[in-house]
């Protein structure tokens, strides 16, 4: 089973959720969760439940409690940003230091690396054909909450003018749901991490929209001294896909954490390249 949630704190979520149900065949169900309506649909065989939550998305650290049979989670959600930039954006929760915004410390989700690709190309895709104005990116993992179901938020941003825009909702509506489609479990697939640069990565967006990588979790410059080699071993233990190595944005990594990043890549066997 495929989960979608959104939040009644959330307008931008809210708005998605709408635009999929307004757009796909879920029936409501005779099931509530925490007192709001739960719809369902089938997709290629897979049993897809949307439900709505009364917390924030970043708190729920005990949702796949409720629904123990969850292969994957995506929280449709908004984004919210200093600068107010227009953004359609992708990323899987997690903390690789303090969990000042939900989730617990120093632990990551599991990241569905193909679904987070399937979906970045999807907002693309849908950027260009409905003439958005709005910058399509990967963001680097944060906030909670901190999950060991493969879990992935696909978030309309930065600011209320962009949260009650209902065509970049559709968009985002039609990349969830996307990825949900197409969402599967490989041996065969694999995956890199992300090292460095800011925290919405445009060389990583890149080259995942180019098909030349697929990117699992994603280290901004700020946290790359927390990148130990527990983290780094937790980075790819929590990826549902198998990573086969690292990619390094390297003029986008402090020169005082390089000598220290590259010992323990070489600790823990895993090859990088530079970009």
């Amino acid at each position: 089973m495929i989960l979608l949630a959104n939040s009644n704190k959330d307008p931008a979520g809210k708005n998605i959720a709408q635009q999929i149900l307004n757009r796909y065949p879920f029936r409501e169900t005779n099931r509530t969760f925490q007192q709001n309506p739960v719809y369902q649909t089938e997709i290629n065989v897979k049993q897809v439940q949307l439900v709505t939550l009364n917390e924030e998305t970043i708190n729920a650290q005990t949702l796949p409690d409720h629904f123990p049979n969850s292969e994957l989670i995506v929280f449709i959600s908004r984004h919210s940003s200093a600068s107010g930039t227009p953004t359609l954006s992708v990323h899987t929760p997690g903390n690789f230091a303090s969990a000042e915004l939900g989730g617990i410390p120093q632990t990551l989700s599991v990241a569905p690396a193909a679904a987070m690709q399937t979906a970045l190309k999807t907002l693309k895709r849908k950027q260009q054909e409905m003439n958005l104005g709005y910058a399509v990116s990967y963001e680097c993992t944060h906030h909670g909450p901190s999950l060991k179901v493969p879990t992935m938020f696909v978030e309309l941003g930065s600011s209320p003018q962009q949260w009650s825009d209902l065509h970049a909702a559709e968009a985002v509506a039609h990349a969830a749901m996307h990825a949900i489609s197409r969402f599967a479990v490989s041996e065969h697939s694999t995956a890199v991490l992300g090292i460095g640069g800011t925290h919405y990565n445009q060389r990583f967006t890149e080259m995942a929209l180019a098909d030349q990588a697929v990117f699992s979790h994603m280290i901004p410059k700020y946290a790359v001294q927390h990148a130990n080699a527990t983290m780094l071993r937790q980075c790819i233990e929590r990826t549902l896909e198998k990573v086969t190595a690292a990619v390094l944005d390297w003029k986008g990594i402090k020169s005082a954490d390089k000598p220290k990043l590259l010992t323990t890549l070489q600790e823990i066997g895993l090859p990088y390249t530079r970009v």
